[in-house]
């Protein structure tokens, strides 16, 4: 700071920036900054506000003239936006992300060895650690998986789960999201947007690189084919231009360099999949699917989706397409069976699970819902099937009617829901109507499993922009911003200026 801050400077902050119990991503409890988020303070108190505004703006622009779009439904229209984007990235220490990364690795093993054996020879549940009709009956198992081979018994192959930070500071599992989790396209876009918004302190910071998904993403994905094809062909399956995340399907397939297909682009003859191109149909081995398990398929699963392909989960059972990730993997992500994940990891590795998850409640269990519903104000309660932010009370933040009727949704229904102590996410600071506020941010890292595991070194961090609010998903009104990994701790050299 010192000579070169501008007159009209957003610091010191210590009056407007208040931290309460939680965490704070870059201020210790005395307004001190984090030593790793030192070279970006700096830099940041050499701008003026107005100076702030025009980059924030820029970035915004630049989103809205590259299309990077999603859409939110309600009220019986829909709405195409960018994403809302701040300009100040989250920064992670490299040995806290390496902790990271060793808990999502053993995670998603641990996961991935459950969902080959509830398909296959169900020990786990013969053995009494998760029970049978927790997983048998849960909606998103499929019993049409039941003995059928998985190339390298990944069954998940793109997993996006949650972590936040509690009070402590300690990185703990919210959800995993191994259906067709979203959001990395995102990440990316961040990433470019940081690196022009902030060049030099990107530079000087020893940031991992993020750029290299799309290439290890389609590596893995040709992983899970090159048993029996030397050069498989990959598509991107999309449910079309209607979908809220299409930006993104045709995002990825760009940048992979494989085709973006929808159902009626893709046949099937003799178990063998096929796209229709110019010059004819043209094999397909592997099938990246942004479609849920209800609709790739008319003729296995819901009749009437126009969205899948006709004969698919055939040709899938013959062994002559992947799809990615393989149908029947969101049981493995019912909020129900989260709880049992530890477990899970003792069972399968014999190891205790690096990342700990939040404590949960099962509403399944008579003395567990009783709990929840003496203590309906202080709770988080989720659907166990739903996502995005929808199906869910957050206690603190509710009425009294609101959790009235929620509590009867849960008597009528218990099994549905799990619930989890309200959590002060930590918080991170976003530039909001030209001051600097803190805000609650989640973490959603990717992680690849082929023939082995990656987690991609970044993250999406989801904010929730309107004050107090803890819901950060995109629908419900939250935004994002970049995450830079550091590549060593010592990685905080003075930074030349932007």
């Amino acid at each position: 700071m010192g000579d070169t801050q501008d007159q009209d400077s957003l610091f010191p902050l210590s009056a407007a920036y208040p931290i309460d119990r939680a965490y704070d991503e870059m201020y210790d409890r005395g307004h001190g900054v984090r030593d790793h988020y030192g070279p970006l303070q700096s830099r940041i108190s050499t701008l003026g506000a107005g100076e702030l505004a025009d980059r924030q703006r820029t970035l915004e622009q630049s989103f809205l003239l590259q299309g990077i779009t999603f859409t939110v439904y309600g009220a019986g229209a829909s709405t195409e936006q960018i994403i809302p984007t701040d300009l100040f990235p989250r920064i992670i220490p490299a040995a806290e992300w390496a902790r990271i990364e060793a808990g999502l690795t053993q995670r998603l093993q641990a996961l991935n060895l459950f969902l080959a054996d509830i398909y296959g020879d169900q020990t786990i549940l013969k053995d009494g650690v998760v029970p049978r009709d927790l997983v048998l009956g849960a909606p998103s198992y499929r019993r049409e998986m039941q003995g059928l081979f998985v190339p390298h018994k990944a069954y998940a192959n793109v997993c996006g789960s949650d972590l936040i930070r509690n009070e402590v500071g300690e990185f703990v599992v919210l959800e995993d999201n191994l259906r067709v989790p979203s959001g990395v396209s995102y990440m990316l876009a961040n990433r470019d947007a940081a690196k022009r918004t902030f060049p030099g302190t990107y530079r000087s910071s020893g940031v991992r690189s993020v750029e290299r998904y799309p290439d290890t993403l389609l590596a893995t994905l040709k992983s899970l084919a090159s048993d029996w094809r030397s050069n498989p062909q990959v598509v991107v399956l999309t449910p079309g231009v209607y979908n809220s995340a299409y930006y993104e399907h045709a995002y990825l397939a760009r940048l992979m360099g494989a085709p973006l297909v929808e159902g009626r682009d893709l046949v099937v003859h003799d178990n063998l999949v096929y796209m229709r191109t110019t010059t004819g149909l043209k094999r397909v081995d592997v099938i990246y699917r942004r479609v849920d398990d209800d609709f790739i398929d008319p003729l296995t699963f819901r009749r009437d989706s126009s969205l899948g392909v006709a004969g698919l989960f055939n040709a899938y059972r013959a062994g002559n397409v992947v799809i990615a990730n393989a149908p029947g993997t969101g049981v493995a992500d019912d909020k129900a069976v989260y709880a049992y994940v530890p477990a899970i990891i003792r069972y399968y590795l014999g190891q205790d699970a690096i990342l700990n998850n939040v404590e949960t409640y099962l509403c399944r269990e008579p003395d567990q819902l009783d709990h929840v519903l003496g203590n309906l104000d202080k709770l988080v309660v989720k659907a166990v099937g739903a996502s995005g932010g929808y199906g869910m009370l957050v206690g603190p933040h509710a009425s009294l009617q609101e959790r009235a009727e929620f509590a009867q949704q849960l008597k009528a229904d218990p099994a549905n829901y799990i619930a989890q102590p309200t959590i002060q996410l930590s918080t991170a600071p976003c530039l909001i109507d030209g001051a600097i506020e803190p805000r609650h941010v989640d973490l959603r890292p990717f992680i690849l499993c082929g023939e082995k595991i990656v987690v991609t070194p970044g993250a999406l961090t989801r904010v929730a922009l309107k004050r107090g609010s803890l819901v950060v998903n995109s629908s419900q009104g939250g935004g994002s911003k970049d995450t830079w990994v550091l590549s060593d701790p010592r990685a905080q050299a003075q930074e030349s200026p932007a």
